[in-house]
């Protein structure tokens, strides 16, 4: 099993006092033939801050969504909600209402409907701002799945069983790179970046990718070969 770096990624201040700690997790899994991603919000106020006896953390909200993602479509096919610290007892009555995730595309238009649909008093504001959060990661995972794909494949054809990851079409694979289009100032339709890859212009390692192939004593411009996916 994968272990990662859970260290805290804000620089510590001892001059400052803290006032308040919320933390978004996301991870995400392949479960085959789709994608899980699994993510949790929780906001803690710091120990002492309200009690001077009180030695631990309060935590004032923990919520947690489980998304079930179809793959290659990015088309949600299951949503679970789960309130495990809430401030009222009326809170979870909202957990059905986010059933209505299901069907819709994760990759375009998705910050968009989750507003109309969750937004205000038609939702949790932190279920949602979750949601929100845990929705670019299924988007990350796309090259993912398909290392993880190439290695189940490498493993199997090892043992001499045939396995053979699905081929994208033409418009999956357009649409690997379009559904970034205007996600940010990089990606903007209009921009050199996006005109580049329209012209079918070989794009440089990204720099995360230069680096660690630079740490294992490879030639970065290798990348492409050596990487599943």
């Amino acid at each position: 099993m994968s272990t990662f770096d859970t260290h805290d990624i804000l620089p510590p201040d001892p001059d400052l006092e803290v006032l308040h700690d919320r933390e978004y997790r996301v991870r995400a899994f392949r479960k085959d033939p789709n994608l899980l991603i699994r993510g949790a919000v929780r906001d803690q106020k710091p120990p002492r801050l309200y009690l001077e006896d009180d030695n631990d953390p309060l935590t004032i909200h923990h919520m947690q969504l489980d998304l079930e993602v179809a793959f290659p479509s990015l088309e949600i096919v299951g949503a679970t909600v789960h309130f495990e610290t809430h401030p009222n007892d009326v809170c979870p009555r909202i957990v059905d209402h986010y059933d209505k995730l299901i069907g819709l595309s994760i990759a375009r238009g998705f910050t968009h409907r989750v507003r109309e649909l969750f937004g205000g008093p038609r939702g949790c504001t932190h279920t949602t701002a979750l949601l929100q959060a845990m929705a670019p990661v299924a988007v990350q995972c796309f090259w993912s799945m398909r290392a993880s794909q190439s290695r189940q494949e490498s493993d199997l054809n090892a043992g001499n069983v045939s396995f053979v990851p699905r081929e994208l079409t033409e418009d999956e694979k357009r649409a690997q790179w379009a559904m970034n289009l205007n996600t940010c100032h990089v990606w903007d339709e209009e921009g050199e970046f996006v005109e580049r890859i329209k012209n079918g212009e070989q794009l440089a390692p990204p720099l995360f990718a230069r680096q660690r192939m630079i740490d294992l004593g490879y030639d970065p411009e290798e990348w492409r070969s050596r990487m599943r996916g």
